[in-house]
């Protein structure tokens, strides 16, 4: 058997009234992942447990099939897992976003989706400068980062992307340890105004990289891997750190892509063409995509309903005829992690649709790849880390 995933991050939403009360899916074009729904199932799923937070971090885990409350620990463990760094029992991560805040209010949690080049010079300077004993910045990629701290900490923080528009000093991290956070964030917020990188961006008319944002702390954890669990073999493609270290931590080698960003100008056919390519070494294939999400978070619906159906032509398209060349012995999944919705640009904890066909799945309603179809359906995943094994096992 062959089985292909893929992960259209964020893509599920709300009718909006730019699209004419209907939503980015109900819009695209996606004649490939309508066949999947046709002549399979469509149904929904809950990979958000109720009172966890709904980010990539927790429903990616589930999505995959690991129960978020057995095995979560922080969304900044996983982004160092997929950087391999070296974190000691007593030390902690966090994510390090660069952020723009202006007069008090988070108005981008990218900072103009800063260029990776740019963001690991300034990544020097804070570690030249900003950062106390036990305490170490890591650069990634773009916008997105990590700080390694040694210390206890009990602290609440919030995502920036749950911010936007709002006033920041309203979700500065607070609790055991938190004082320590604020401070390296106020003078790091210093630094940055200094910098000759934000003068060249203020120049240019790019929004700035005013702040550092310390989020998503936790502690390097263990997973049993996926060929152990599931006994299948696996491999990711993505471009982004998040399921690079979750990939890496259940086993799975991730494939790179040559101008895969992780953004709305990801090389879609090039995700596509390896992910055929690589079914020829392993039992699953797992794309994900973090375009449709993206444009979520900067409410752009049009965005959203391209980055869909370039999905569904240059990934889902070649996997599918792919699959139906290996005679019956295949199944195909698609599903969002969670909805990010336009309206309000941030990740929600709703049930996500998913389609699913292949080798014993019976079509029974005929519905849609859509959430009003995928609701309607008979088939409904309250723990979503359960649909891996529904995926992998039905007969």
């Amino acid at each position: 058997m062959k089985y292909a995933l893929i992960i259209p991050d964020g893509a599920a939403d709300v009718p909006l009234e730019e699209l004419g009360g209907r939503t980015p899916l109900e819009v695209a074009k996606i004649p490939n992942i309508a066949w999947i729904a046709r002549n399979g199932r469509v149904g929904t799923a809950r990979n958000v447990p109720p009172n966890m937070p709904p980010g990539s971090d927790v429903a990616t885990m589930s999505l995959l099939g690991y129960d978020p409350l057995e095995y979560y620990s922080g969304r900044a463990p996983l982004e160092a897992a997929a950087q391999k760094l070296q974190v000691a029992p007593d030390e902690w991560i966090f994510r390090c976003n660069f952020v723009t805040i202006i007069d008090g209010v988070m108005e981008d949690n990218s900072a103009g989706h800063i260029s990776t080049e740019e963001a690991r010079a300034l990544i020097e300077q804070l570690n030249a400068s900003v950062a106390p004993p036990d305490v170490r910045f890591y650069p990634g990629v773009s916008y997105r980062h990590l700080m390694v701290a040694k210390g206890e900490f009990k602290v609440a923080t919030t995502a920036p992307h749950d911010i936007l528009s709002k006033p920041a000093a309203d979700a500065l991290p607070t609790g055991q340890g938190s004082q320590l956070l604020r401070n390296i964030m106020a003078e790091a917020g210093k630094v940055l105004a200094d910098s000759e990188i934000n003068a060249t961006r203020r120049d240019l008319g790019d929004n700035l990289a005013t702040d550092i944002w310390l989020w998503g702390e936790g502690k390097m954890p263990t997973l049993p891997s996926f060929e152990s669990r599931y006994g299948k073999t696996g491999r990711m493609i993505t471009a982004v750190d998040l399921l690079r270290g979750l990939a890496g931590l259940i086993g799975w080698e991730c494939i790179e892509v040559a101008g895969a960003t992780g953004y709305l100008d990801t090389n879609y056919a090039g995700k596509g063409a390896a992910a055929v390519a690589a079914l020829d070494d392993c039992d699953l294939i797992c794309v994900h995509v973090e375009a449709p999400d993206e444009a979520g978070h900067s409410a752009d619906a049009k965005g959203k309903v391209a980055a869909i159906e370039q999905i569904d032509r240059h990934i889902v398209g070649p996997l599918l005829e792919r699959l139906k060349a290996e005679g019956d012995d295949w199944r195909i999944l698609v599903l969002p992690d969670h909805p990010t919705p336009c309206t309000i640009r941030t990740h929600t904890a709703e049930p996500v649709p998913f389609a699913i066909a292949g080798k014993r799945i019976e079509s029974v309603m005929h519905g849609l790849f859509t959430e009003h179809d995928a609701a309607a359906g008979d088939l409904h995943i309250d723990r979503g880390c359960e649909l891996m094994a529904y995926f992998l096992t039905v007969r």
